[in-house]
């Protein structure tokens, strides 16, 4: 059990890390075929979605809508103090504080704080991925680009 909530934390930072360094065929690795994500685009309480951003389902879609809405973004996403709980041979469900930063080439910025609320199921190759990813904030800063 413990190598497996160590299996999760190392796929988690590898889905920071992969992310913020746009190598999307290494990011897509990171969810099962099927996944369904949903991001907030508002702050809520922490728990639940108040206004989630339409994002396609499975994994490709989602990968592609990523490549193509931040490739030209400098992102850092940062996750903390994972709660990672074993449910079965191959489910798990883990929430992570999270902290990003994104920075558009006309200046402008987003830094927000939240909460990944995810699942995560082993599939048949052995590989932990993330099988479902809800992104909750708390707060949302937002800097437009300075007037030219």
């Amino acid at each position: 059990m413990a190598d497996d909530v160590e299996a999760i934390r190392q796929l988690k930072a590898r889905y920071f890390r992969l992310m913020d360094m746009k190598d999307w065929a290494g990011w897509a690795r990171c969810f099962t075929e099927d996944v369904i994500v949903r991001v907030d685009s508002a702050v809520s309480d922490g728990r639940t979605l108040v206004a989630p951003f339409p994002l396609p389902a499975g994994r490709d879609a989602f990968v592609t809508q990523n490549a193509e809405t931040l490739g030209g973004v400098v992102t850092v996403h940062h996750g903390h103090m994972p709660e990672i709980t074993i449910t079965s041979e191959t489910t798990a469900t883990g929430i992570w504080s999270m902290e990003d930063k994104l920075i558009w080439r006309d200046g402008s910025r987003l830094h927000g704080y939240g909460h990944y609320h995810e699942t995560y199921r082993k599939e048949a190759d052995g590989e932990w991925r993330i099988a479902t990813l809800d992104l909750t904030r708390l707060r949302l800063d937002h800097t437009l680009a300075p007037a030219r």
